[in-house]
């Protein structure tokens, strides 16, 4: 039975928690001379470079939250993120994550506002995907030990993002090198996993690179092994041309390959005819491949000023067979579906940043471009087992998206007063040629404007603590089918987002705790059946959220932070209508060891409360969880570690994900309406053994 920590205890907690990394950015920050202008920091490191809002609208995690953790699925690295994002695995590890934040439900992270995942300036959101719109299932391709660092941005309040970016933004970045020309990671544990890591990062005097190869398997802890497969090989070449110049060429290609149980009626599990861990459909799985390749260029110049630009071309493969309702609209056959993805992708990027003075103050002008297409056959097929039977959908469709902006942020009075504001245009092309009923192929255009703005002010130097209010629009696109039910129809939907908040930072104490209102022009719904988007009407959502750390000593700190909806409803309903599936309470806290007489750790626990899952109705209500998870390296020489985790150490039986629908679970039985879930894995163990040659 899940069991959630009382929300007082949670809050006590989670209040108290927050310090570590923000201790040791201050601290590096203090023995490091401070730029003439406080608003340059941001962008010396790396050759990906993005404009940052004002705190607390923005957290970071560094390498060390990564390489410190063993990773078996990709929804351990959202884990570590936290941010009061609360993300589930659909199909126990192979298909993309069901993302959950706000009080919304954003399905795989492209609807309601959406949450924008990049890597190094690449968008991992793919729109009018197979299985959904602005779907994640990218990030599989993700090898956590080449991870530099993450900033997530709360809400659209940053110019430089557009599509997808409503209720958040993760940018993360990776290495351009390693430490060491030689590491490698071995690991095995629970369910017949297993996992490697190689990567090789020559010294070299002008060049800044490494090639990786990641393998892993799990078979799960399924009646019907995952049998989990993904292999995944990153490359990164850096070349400094000048100590002001770096021209930068990255690759990365992966597979992955899996069986799934898929989501189980739980009235099935409660009346003891299917176990938890069960399933119905054997066909149910997934099988994908995909490649991307990108060029980064750099130019400073004086006085600060940067030039940046970068380009990618991306191909991926992605057949998903799925079954949600069973027996229900085929006694026979059985719902089955095969989603059917077949994607070529460019993108590319432009950023201007010149440091200047104005009106008295710093300032930093961001001004750029983005450019993205896709071309896509995407289909609906029925299925028995793996075999396509007959043609729901089949289309041609082409979406191409470019937008413009700039921002200006200035700092006052010695940097106590911080003012920004932004204006970013998208424009959009939507071209879909129907394969099964060609008269219905249609092509739309559309565009939308986004303001920003922004304010930070600490009052004294004498009383650490700042003011900081955030506004921002975010869009969310239309997935491209859709048009065809309704050509003249909306096209995009905007989400408004205010944040106020009040930080402060005191030694080894530091805290933010911030109110949020959001207002969403339409909710969308997606529909499996046919593979699009409806939109249910306009919404609103309201909250708070805490964060804090401290550092208890040098080696051990704690951190956490929690956020809690006050309401998320449709506007203008009467008797209220409330929007459902996604939780209004969402915690997380840490507490880290580090490089103490060789050992290194964390012990971290993530909990949110039950939710409704349709409408009002009082028994369709999903369960919350309260889940903790260990992790330990011990130095054993300067070149090799011992790594364990254990994940769920307390063994709760718990579900990643939940839906309220009909189905016919038995060919022959009656259909029911009930709880859909993929229960969270059990008490997992894994060690490991971390071996670096030759460091720099």
């Amino acid at each position: 039975m899940c069991f959630v920590l009382p929300r007082l205890f949670t809050t006590i907690v989670c209040s108290i928690l927050l310090a570590v990394c923000a201790r040791a950015q201050d601290s590096k920050a203090a023995d490091s001379k401070e730029p003439d202008n406080p608003l340059l920091k941001p962008v010396y490191t790396s050759i990906v470079i993005t404009a940052k809002p004002e705190e607390p609208a923005v957290d970071r995690r560094n390498s060390e939250v990564f390489q410190q953790t063993l990773f078996s699925r990709d929804d351990q690295v959202f884990h570590q993120l936290n941010a009061g994002i609360n993300a589930g695995q659909h199909e126990g590890g192979g298909k993309s994550i069901e993302v959950r934040r706000f009080g919304f439900n954003l399905d795989h992270g492209g609807v309601n506002g959406g949450l924008k995942v990049l890597v190094d300036n690449i968008q991992q959101n793919q729109s009018t995907q197979g299985h959904g719109q602005g779907y994640l299932g990218a990030l599989k391709s993700l090898t956590p030990e080449l991870i530099e660092d993450a900033e997530i941005i709360n809400g659209p309040f940053s110019a430089e993002y557009g599509d997808f970016s409503g209720l958040g933004v993760v940018h993360i970045r990776m290495r351009e090198a390693l430490p060491d020309e030689w590491t490698a990671r071995i690991q095995g544990g629970s369910f017949n996993s297993q996992r490697g890591f190689l990567s090789y990062s020559p010294s070299l005097k002008t060049i800044d690179s490494y090639f990786a190869y990641e393998g892993s398997h799990t078979d799960g802890p399924f009646e019907k092994p995952l049998d989990y497969r993904r292999d995944n090989v990153t490359m990164n070449v850096t070349r400094r041309l000048t100590p002001q110049r770096s021209l930068g060429f990255k690759f990365n290609g992966s597979r992955n390959d899996f069986n799934s149980s898929g989501q189980i009626p739980l009235n099935e599990v409660d009346a003891g005819r299917l176990d938890r861990f069960g399933y119905l459909d054997p066909g149910e799985g997934g099988l994908v491949t995909a490649g991307t390749a990108a060029m980064y260029f750099r130019q400073e110049l004086k006085d600060g000023v940067i030039w940046k630009a970068d380009a990618f071309v991306g191909r991926s493969l992605f057949d998903l067979f799925s079954n949600f309702t069973y027996y229900l609209n085929d006694p026979v056959n059985g719902d089955g579906i095969q989603q059917h993805d077949s994607r070529l992708q460019e993108g590319a990027n432009f950023q201007f940043l010149k440091p200047h003075k104005r009106f008295g103050g710093h300032g930093l002008l961001t001004a750029g471009g983005n450019y993205h297409d896709n071309q896509i056959n995407v289909g609906l097929y029925s299925r028995v087992d793996r075999v396509p039977t007959s043609v729901t959908t089949k289309a041609h469709a082409r979406i191409a998206n470019g937008a413009g902006y700039v921002q200006e942020t200035l700092a006052f009075f010695n940097g106590k007063l911080i003012v920004g504001g932004g204006l970013r245009y998208d424009g959009y092309r939507f071209d879909v040629r129907d394969l099964v009923e060609p008269a219905n192929s249609a092509a739309q255009n559309t565009g939308r404007f986004q303001p920003k703005a922004s304010v930070a002010y600490s009052p004294a130097s004498w009383l650490p603590a700042t003011l900081h209010i955030n506004y921002g629009r975010g869009i969310t696109s239309l997935d491209a089918r859709s048009i065809l039910k309704d050509p003249n129809g909306t096209l995009l939907a905007t989400t408004d987002f205010v944040q106020a908040g009040l930080s402060h930072q005191y030694s080894r104490f530091s805290w933010a705790v911030d109110g949020f209102m959001i207002n969403r022009s339409n909710e969308l719904a997606y529909s499996a059946d046919d593979g699009t988007l409806d939109f249910l009407g306009p919404s609103r959502a309201y909250g708070f959220e805490a964060k804090a750390s401290v550092s208890i000593t040098r080696k051990l700190s704690l951190s956490g932070g929690l956020t809690k909806v006050g309401n998320a409803f449709y506007r203008g309903t009467e008797p209220r209508a409330y929007v459902d599936r996604a939780p209004h309470f969402v915690a997380n806290a840490g507490l880290t060891l580090a490089s103490w007489r060789g050992w290194s750790g964390s012990l971290r626990v993530r909990a949110i409360n039950h939710y409704r899952l349709y409408g009002d109705e009082g028994e369709a209500v999903a369960a919350g969880h309260t889940v903790f998870d260990l992790s330990l390296v011990r130095r054993i020489s300067r070149g090799v570690d011992l790594n364990f985790a254990l994940d769920n150490m307390l063994n709760r039986d718990y579900y990643e994900t939940q839906n309220f629908l009909e189905s016919r679970p038995w060919r022959g039985g009656p259909a029911s309406y009930s709880i859909h879930a993929t229960p969270g894995y059990p008490i997992t163990a894994t060690i490991g053994l971390t071996f670096r040659f030759r460091g720099k």
